[in-house]
């Protein structure tokens, strides 16, 4: 087994843990909203979207490198995913976000499994630029290098400890539209880091991911303005049946 591979199963056997313990501990507690068990399509449709998502950009961005496109992506999974649980609603009629039960399994995973791309060095294809930075690494070509792995995991654990701290204090934000705020900060420090990669450009400086945190980022901003406005409308409802 691979390192990558070792430490992928961690990150999202350790994300499902810290998910569990805190939909029981504290979003269960706090509102009876969507349950993921009484939607089991749902879940399927997000698993087969996040699967088909994570290996098209994945892929794609090898093969913008001129390397098999064998790969996979967590950018590619998060997008996928949206496409499936989005569709899902759709045909359901469901409005709001149902997506907080991922919040700490993503975050959790992102931040541990992102050392296991860290750990297997140059082959990951995940290496940043070259820095003369004091902290730079190097990979074993003689090369220090941004570890922007390192970046993203210490970004995703910043996100996940102001999530549970934000879910302990029943936060009404964090509780009608976690999910969003998670894709919104997840897009925003992946832009920023993929300026430090050397993959392949699509357009000026940037990639193809640059192009995908865009449009993820678009989304979250999209929903949390539509949650926004149902949380008024509703608030309204209620002052005028008071």
């Amino acid at each position: 087994m691979s390192i990558h591979t070792a430490f992928d199963l961690v990150a999202w056997a350790s994300g499902g843990a810290i998910g569990f313990w805190i939909r029981r501990r504290f979003i269960q507690a706090a509102r009876s909203g969507f349950r993921l068990s009484q939607h089991p399509v749902y879940i399927i449709a997000v698993a087969i979207g996040a699967g088909i998502g994570a290996l098209l950009a994945g892929g794609f961005n090898m093969a913008l490198a001129g390397l098999p496109p064998l790969g996979h992506s967590i950018a590619g999974a998060i997008a996928g995913g949206i496409v499936g649980a989005e569709g899902y609603k759709v045909a359901r009629g469901i409005k709001g976000s149902t997506g907080l039960a991922f919040v700490a399994p993503l975050a959790a995973g992102i931040a541990i499994g992102r050392w296991g791309c860290f750990l297997s060095g140059l082959p990951d294809y995940t290496y940043g630029i070259a820095t003369g930075l004091p902290w730079g690494v190097d990979f074993g070509d003689g090369i220090p290098r941004h570890p922007v792995q390192l970046y993203e995991s210490f970004a995703m654990l910043g996100f996940l400890i102001w999530f549970i701290w934000q879910i302990a204090r029943r936060s009404p934000l964090v509780l009608r539209s976690g999910f969003h705020l998670l894709v919104g900060f997840y897009a925003v420090q992946r832009f920023f880091w993929e300026f430090l990669k050397p993959y392949s450009k699509v357009l000026g400086p940037f990639d193809m991911f640059h192009f995908l945190m865009l449009a993820l980022f678009a989304y979250s901003l999209w929903m949390l303005w539509g949650e926004q406005r149902r949380h008024e409308q509703a608030g309204r409802q209620q002052a005028l049946s008071a």
